[in-house]
């Protein structure tokens, strides 16, 4: 029978500090989970969250003594079905006991990038459904196509200076910071220093600009779904966040580790987001 760290009790010890470690590393890596809007769902909710969506209204100048005409406004709504994602690893014995922290830390820093990365993936999914965008599979991102995205999101009455992010694949962002350090912006502006000295772009527009290696692909080779939008664009409703449960395999002497969560996703307002269609020169 195995003895030390190999038992159920110690083993469950530890679960604490994976789950912290997961949760924090989740966190940290997932880019899209902090720029959209939030929903919990309660146990007991249903597997649904159903957020109203209102139509913009019109003010009109109103006539001395004179009751103004009702306005009708009717609601739409934007439906979020959580899911469960999750992933297994087999940890051994002898794992454990030759060295139980790093462990603790590698499957914690393990799942916890797994399930950011699927929860980026998910959101950068509805991408190719928004309606408005820029670009087509064979257009090399610049400067001008972005900003040409900030004027559509603003065009929707969207305050791009509050609440609104690009994300950009690294190989689309490329093209646009070589434009940044040449044509577009002269090499000694600020941003084009930036661009040159560290790849940091920072802002165009006003607008932070982020990079993310899962942005979408189109299925061909180089090009890529990037996206401008407000955080109402799109929604993410958690019913649970990560979950780790063990199971001892005593065949394989050790245990099975098995992280799950359960999240739904969706657009909220289409015209929240724009999306920038770009093929990469560098593919």
């Amino acid at each position: 029978m195995a003895t030390g760290l190999t038992n159920t009790t110690s083993l469950n010890d530890l679960l604490p500090s994976i789950v912290a470690e997961a949760l924090f590393v989740a966190s940290e890596r997932s880019i899209m989970r902090g720029l959209v809007r939030n929903y919990t769902l309660n146990p007991g909710q249903g597997k649904t969250v159903t957020v109203p969506i209102y139509p913009k209204v019109t003010a009109a100048a109103l006539t001395e003594a004179t009751a103004p005409t009702a306005t009708q406004v009717t609601t739409d709504s934007a439906v979020l079905t959580v899911s469960e994602v999750g992933l297994t690893a087999t940890i051994s014995d002898l794992a454990m006991m030759a060295s139980a922290t790093n462990v603790v830390a590698d499957i914690g820093r393990l799942f916890g990038e797994a399930i950011a990365r699927k929860i980026d993936s998910d959101l950068f999914s509805n991408v190719s459904s928004l309606s408005a965008g820029v670009g087509s599979a064979s257009t090399t991102a610049t400067p001008a196509l972005v900003f040409q995205a900030i004027a559509k999101l603003r065009s929707q009455g969207y305050d791009t200076a509050m609440d609104c992010a690009i994300v950009m694949h690294p190989n689309v962002a490329y093209d646009v910071a070589s434009t940044l350090t040449s044509t577009f912006a002269a090499p000694a502006s600020m941003i084009g220093n930036d661009a040159l000295r560290d790849g940091f772009m920072g802002t165009l527009g006003g607008v932070p600009v982020y990079q993310s290696s899962l942005v979408n692909n189109t299925g061909t080779t180089g090009d890529y779904n990037c996206v401008i939008f407000h955080r109402d664009a799109f929604g993410l409703a958690v019913m649970q966040d990560i979950k780790i449960e063990t199971q001892r395999q005593a065949a394989l002497r050790g245990y099975d580790i098995v992280g799950s969560a359960i999240y739904g996703h969706g657009i909220l307002y289409n015209a929240a987001g724009v999306y920038g269609q770009f093929d990469s020169t560098i593919e």
